[in-house]
């Protein structure tokens, strides 16, 4: 079993640096189509996919110095020690020292959905939150599979991932929707009338038109189909760390089936979450951009690592719908 963890890994780590490639890609193409769209020249390309690659990485380095804080505060998390949440700190401490990284900062949101997430640059600079409702619903055995799974996203440097190449499609969203904006308003029209109607800026110009269109839901599918492999690594990580799989199955049911409403989460935070915190039936849920995959092929992977069968059929109908 050290073999497929081990394997696992080492492709989550490839899967990375090609997304990140292909998202610095999709952005530096969409700036090189945008310059010559607007400039009529190679030179004006060539310059704008400086801009748009300086700028992706100053938002980037803004995102892992300080992404992990604005998170946490958006989420209205607060700071515990042993005093004030024995419990949890000893299983985040105990799975710590089973992970091989420094002990995170552990935090509490004030909330009765129960869930978590982990953030940070860094396992030197991680940060883990919980919900009270996830201590008040879970015991300690699905508490652990929790927390196993967001100790491995920081040792496996998901969090350093999810800070920064969620900036970078940021800026590619920013990018088109500003080139947008200004062919609107008739910016591009004026540059290829002033040229003389240069034709190759025309087909640029219609070029940079369907990438604006394009480039950001590429990137952000991409996105996501890396983030979900992520999960389903994490999942057989904290298995690795717990040695517990039923803990993390249990956990992965109970909470995916709980009714109540995550309100501090949105669909910027939504991926960092254990589980998806915007239910099914909630108005602002998206099938489309699910940023985790379903509950049921996370248990069946889980079983499936042990050796075991998927889950019975007479229990696939009610798991099929908890997301």
């Amino acid at each position: 079993m050290a073999g497929t963890f081990y394997d696992q890994i080492a492709a989550n780590r490839r899967n990375s640096f090609l997304l990140a490639l292909a998202v610095v890609g999709l952005l530096a193409t969409l700036g090189f189509a945008i310059g010559y769209a607007v400039t009529g020249g190679p030179g004006g390309a060539i310059a704008a996919v400086g801009i748009a690659v300086v700028l992706g990485t100053l938002a980037s380095l803004g995102s892992y110095f300080a992404g992990d804080k604005l998170v946490l505060t958006v989420s209205g998390a607060k700071e515990v020690d042993p005093s004030s949440a024995p419990q949890l700190m000893n299983v985040v401490q105990e799975l710590a020292l089973a992970a091989n990284i420094p002990m995170p900062k552990v935090y509490l949101i004030d909330d009765t959905a129960p869930n978590a997430f982990a953030t940070g640059r860094d396992p030197k600079h991680a940060s883990i939150a919980v919900t009270s409702g996830l201590l008040q619903k879970l015991d300690r055995e699905e508490l652990q599979g929790v927390i196993g799974h967001e100790l491995s996203h920081v040792r496996n440097f998901d969090i350093r991932f999810a800070l920064i190449v969620g900036v970078l499609v940021g800026s590619i969203a920013l990018l088109a929707d500003f080139f947008l904006r200004f062919s609107f308003w008739g910016g591009g029209r004026r540059s290829r009338d002033d040229r003389g109607g240069n034709a190759l800026q025309a087909v640029m110009f219609v070029l940079a038109i369907v990438l604006a269109v394009l480039a950001p839901l590429a990137a952000r599918m991409v996105q996501l189909a890396v983030s979900r492999q992520r999960e389903y690594l994490a999942d057989a990580s904290s298995v690795d760390l717990t040695r517990n799989p039923e803990g993390l199955e249990r956990a992965l049911a109970r909470i995916a089936s709980d009714q109540e409403v995550l309100e501090v989460a949105n669909r910027a935070t939504q991926h960092l979450y254990f589980t998806n915190p915007i239910k099914k039936f909630e108005e602002r849920s998206s099938n489309l951009w699910s940023t985790h995959p379903p509950i049921l092929d996370r248990i069946n992977r889980l079983r499936k690592l042990q050796g075991e069968g998927p889950v019975d059929p007479t229990e696939t109908r009610a798991l099929a719908g908890l997301d």
